[in-house]
C-alpha cells in the first residue's frame, strides 16, 4: 500500500469504529462524503486491500499498442539508431508517417538501450594539460566579443596575449572585429616587445584555420598562419589549435 493508503485506511478504521464522523473524515481526506462511504463498505468488505487503486499494475489506457511500440523501435534501431529522440520523433513522422510524441520516443530508445540519459553517459575525462616550464615558450591567444565599454561605446573585440607558464597578460588589444589584420598588429607589438615564442596557442576561428569543408585550393594554412611562417625564421613558431 501507498502512503496515501496506509493513512486513508488510518481515518476510515476511526470511522467504523465510530470515533470519527464522516463529514470530518471527508474534510481529513479531501473527499466527498459519498466517497467516504464506499471506502467504509470496501474496507468492511476486503479490509485494508479494499483500499488499493485497481488500476495499479494495469497498463494504462493511453499506452501504445504493443505492436506499434515494436514497429517504432525496429525502424528507430534500423535506421535513426544514431539519431536523438526528437529528430527520431520528427523522422517517424516525415518518413513513415507515425505520429509520436518526442518523449515517448526517449523512453522508447532508453527501454532498447538504443539511447542513455546524460545521467548514464560516462564522462569524458580530460588529461589536463601541464603549463610550459618557461615563460614565453607558448602563448595563448584568443579573443572576446563584448560591451567592455556598456554604452559609452559601440561593442568591439578584446584580443589577448597570455603567458601559459605564469599567466601574465603579454598583449591587449581592442578592435572592432576579430580579423587577421587585428591578430597581426597585436602579434607585431608583442615581438618587438618579449621577441619570438616558441608556440602559440589558439582556438579554432577562421584566422588560424581553414574551416571551409572540402578545401582543395592552396596550403591549407591560413594568411596569418603564413604571414607567420614568412616572418619568423627556422626555427618556426607554431601554431597549436585546440
Amino acid at each position: 500500500m501507498s502512503h496515501t493508503e496506509l493513512d486513508r485506511f488510518g481515518v476510515i478504521t476511526r470511522v467504523r469504529e465510530r470515533r470519527l464522523t464522516q463529514v470530518e473524515a471527508a474534510r481529513i481526506l479531501h473527499l466527498g462524503v459519498r466517497q467516504v462511504q464506499r471506502l467504509c463498505a470496501a474496507v468492511a468488505q476486503d479490509g485494508a486491500d479494499g483500499l488499493v487503486s485497481r488500476k495499479r499494475g494495469r497498463p494504462s489506457s493511453r499506452r501504445f499498442p504493443e505492436g506499434l511500440r515494436r514497429s517504432i523501435v525496429t525502424l528507430i534501431s534500423a535506421h535513426y539508431s544514431d539519431f536523438g529522440p526528437t529528430l527520431a520523433s520528427a523522422k517517424l513522422l516525415e518518413r513513415h508517417g507515425i505520429t509520436v510524441s518526442n518523449e515517448t520516443v526517449r523512453k522508447l530508445m532508453i527501454e532498447a538501450g538504443i539511447w542513455r540519459t546524460r545521467a548514464q553517459r560516462k564522462p569524458k575525462i580530460q588529461q589536463p594539460r601541464l603549463r610550459r616550464p618557461c615563460f614565453g615558450e607558448l602563448i595563448q591567444i584568443d579573443g572576446s566579443d563584448h560591451r567592455w565599454f556598456e554604452d559609452r561605446a559601440p561593442a568591439c573585440v578584446l584580443l589577448v596575449f597570455i603567458d601559459d607558464a605564469t599567466g601574465q597578460l603579454v598583449g591587449m588589444h581592442f578592435c572592432e572585429a576579430e580579423s587577421t589584420f587585428e591578430y597581426m598588429k597585436i602579434t607585431q607589438r608583442y615581438l618587438l616587445e618579449y621577441g619570438k615564442p616558441v608556440a602559440l596557442y589558439s582556438d579554432k576561428h577562421a584566422v588560424f584555420r581553414v574551416n571551409k569543408a572540402g578545401a582543395t585550393r592552396g596550403e591549407g594554412i591560413t594568411q596569418f598562419g603564413r604571414a607567420i611562417q614568412d616572418s619568423i625564421r627556422r626555427p618556426r613558431t607554431t601554431v597549436h589549435r585546440v
